[in-house]
């Protein structure tokens, strides 16, 4: 078995993990996540997933700053950042977020495959890459969206990693998919909670 393979299975279990703990609004999502996303951007390099490769990166950081945004507490040490839907004027930065990022990927993704990656798929990786931006930023804010750009993210990258080769990575992506809804599901039930 080869390192790429086994470091693949690794990223998978604990963006599983992951991904469990942050649909229970546990905070270990963090640091279970941490060891997806480093392994995942080593991966993403080396399948010339370079959007992939940028997301994990800011995967990584985000997760830093979700860890302190998640923990904080005020003088009676109840969670400063509870589950909520998004704002119209929220929903509207997100949309604006999601594009900005669509944009500056592509063009960045069409560069480098006419200049030294053939293999890459702009359109594509620009659009897993810009929700997956765009889902991370509103997780750490415990935003409910933040599942529906998730699900895009999923849904996109499926055939991205299974054309790419990371067929196991396919999979997990279906996996993800299926705790993304499930996610959607029970966050919008405590958004209702904790709007009421």
């Amino acid at each position: 078995m080869d390192i790429s393979m086994i470091l693949e299975d690794l990223a998978i279990a604990s963006g599983i993990i992951s991904v469990w703990f942050s649909k229970k609004e546990n905070i270990w999502v963090y640091p279970t996540g941490l060891i997806n996303t480093m392994v995942y951007v080593y991966l993403s390099f080396v399948g010339d997933l370079y959007g992939e490769a940028t997301v994990n990166f800011y995967y990584t950081i985000m997760s830093l700053y979700g860890l302190y945004n998640w923990m904080r507490k005020d003088s009676s040490q109840e969670r400063l950042i509870k589950i909520t839907n998004s704002s119209k004027s929220e929903l509207y930065a997100e949309l604006g977020f999601f594009s900005a990022m669509y944009l500056v990927i592509f063009i960045a993704l069409t560069f480098i495959k006419n200049s030294f990656a053939p293999g890459a798929i702009p359109w594509a990786d620009a659009l897993a890459s810009a929700s997956a931006f765009t889902a991370m930023w509103l997780m750490t804010k415990k935003k409910v969206n933040s599942w529906v750009w998730w699900i895009v993210t999923n849904i996109v990258s499926i055939p991205l990693y299974f054309i790419k080769g990371y067929n196991h990575t396919s999979i997990y992506y279906l996996v993800l998919l299926v705790l993304a809804v499930l996610g959607l599901i029970e966050w919008r039930k405590k958004a209702m909670i904790n709007e009421a």
